[in-house]
């Protein structure tokens, strides 16, 4: 497979140094690889020092069933990214042509022993499918290939564990990975089950006695168990996400969410905005753990930035169900800055799965949304003129260059709610909190002093000016 000029992991140093965020945290995610035969018996120990990394070579297997041949290249190459990502070198990448999967073993017998070839002419190491198989299916081509198979679904979970830091974040993937994993348990089946245990007696005959309860059924109530106690552990940790937004509520402090396809550039974006030092990867998924940043406008208005953990086309219907409470910032903002990268190569397929994403969160489709075209200095301007004939209103931005954030400041500062309440008042000298949340959550008109103390005129929340009238009286 070919890759594409400013597509995944394509380093840039520019880029990086000055908007990269936690530097040691890349360090520590790049240190985390296999090194084979490293063992204590070397001769010389300095032979550790210069033996070369080496990473899971994957082949990749796709079947086109409905589209054209380009968006099945562009879908492969994604997987592609996400097996980088993950830690490991892409070998080679297969497509087939297909009505449907085959259900035996995806690819079809015959099509299955080609891809053995493949595998043992590349040396690979693992099979990564791009869709989601079912146990049989991966079984079977296991079987076949003679070397590990995953699915898309499971590779982009093994991301997300990678890269959780927080511990909400961490709960809510191991949580998801259960999810996927419960249904995918296989055993020895009911003729080597020996349910019965004492119970014989009771109808079920001779033969039947056995330990009572299977090494599969003790895993899935293990698993069970572990689900519950995680479901609870993350709904512990809501209340404390549900302060945090009541008192930006309570403070009427305006809420802008960033949300955009993984490696869209949202963390670049929100760094430029508010100097955030948030994590920035050419990588996917590098953020997981949303960060809440404060901004303002250039009149002094203040509003919360939050970044969230970034969308993909299909992505683990269990990731959504275990990220709903992130999600949830997306409902609860004022504005959406909906990141999309300009010069990938289907940006409206990108568009389009964050917007399918953002369906199942209640909510979030009702709240106002402004289209960022990010990476234009890597965009082709035919393509560019086009996203911005086909979205109105969209903004273009280069976080490398810094074109065109002064437009998306003013555009924010547009669209943000404003405090609809005028007040002219007079605050006395010994309730400068008052004047200092008027700074903050208002918009000053003016502002004086005299003998009697601060006289403001100013557009404030109607809870602002009920104590500001009452302070001045």
């Amino acid at each position: 497979m070919s890759s594409r000029k400013g597509t995944a992991l394509q380093a840039d140093a520019d880029y990086r140094a000055d908007y990269a965020g936690d530097s040691l945290d890349r360090e520590e995610r790049s240190a985390l690889r296999r090194i084979p035969n490293l063992t204590t018996e070397l001769e010389d120990i300095t032979e550790v020092e210069y033996r070369r990394l080496r990473l899971e070579n994957v082949i990749l297997v796709g079947v086109w069933t409905s589209g054209t041949v380009e968006e099945a290249e562009v879908s492969l190459r994604e997987l592609a990214a996400l097996a980088e990502t993950a830690g490991s070198v892409v070998r080679g990448g297969v497509l087939q042509r297909r009505e449907k999967p085959d259900n035996a073993t995806y690819l079809g017998s015959g099509k299955a022993r080609e891809l053995a070839q493949l595998v043992a002419e590349t040396k690979a190491d693992t099979v990564i499918v791009d869709s989601e198989l079912s146990p049989n299916q991966r079984r079977n081509l296991e079987d076949v290939a003679k070397v590990k198979v995953i699915d898309r679904t499971t590779l982009i979970l093994d991301i997300f564990a990678q890269h959780a830091k927080s511990r909400e974040g961490k709960a809510q993937v191991e949580l998801a990975q259960l999810e996927y994993l419960l249904p995918r348990l296989r055993g020895w089946g009911e003729s080597m089950s020996r349910q019965a245990g004492g119970r014989a007696g009771a109808g079920d005959g001779i033969g039947a006695r056995g330990p009572g309860e299977t090494q599969i059924e003790l895993d899935r109530r293990r698993i069970h168990q572990r689900m519950v106690k995680l479901k609870r552990d993350i709904a512990g940790m809501e209340p404390a996400r549900r302060t945090q937004r009541a008192n930006r509520r309570r403070h009427a402090l305006p809420s802008v969410v960033v949300v955009g396809y993984t490696n869209a550039g949202k963390s670049s974006l929100m760094n430029r905005l508010t100097d955030a030092g948030v994590l920035v990867e050419n990588a996917l998924f590098a953020t997981l753990d949303p960060t809440v940043r404060r901004s303002a406008t250039d009149d002094g208005r203040v509003y919360t930035i939050s970044d969230t953990v970034g969308f993909v086309r299909s992505l683990p219907t269990q990731l959504v169900e275990a990220f709903r409470s992130t999600l949830e910032e997306a409902a609860e903002a004022d504005l959406l800055l909906h990141v999309v990268d300009a010069s990938h190569a289907d940006p409206v397929g990108q568009v389009d799965a964050v917007h399918a994403v953002l369906a199942d969160v209640e909510g979030a489709e009702d709240v106002q949304e402004l289209i960022v075209l990010s990476k234009a200095d890597l965009a082709d301007p035919v393509d560019l003129a086009a996203l911005r004939s086909r979205y109105p209103g969209s903004v273009v931005v280069s976080a490398k260059t810094g074109e065109g954030f002064d437009e998306l400041r003013g555009r924010i500062a547009e669209l943000l709610p404003r405090p609809s309440v005028k007040v002219d008042v007079t605050v006395p000298f010994d309730r400068g909190d008052l004047v200092s949340r008027t700074h903050i959550e208002g918009e000053i008109l003016s502002e004086e002093y005299s003998e009697d103390g601060t006289v403001i005129s100013a557009l404030v929340d109607p809870e602002l000016a009920a104590d500001l009238r009452t302070a001045s009286d």
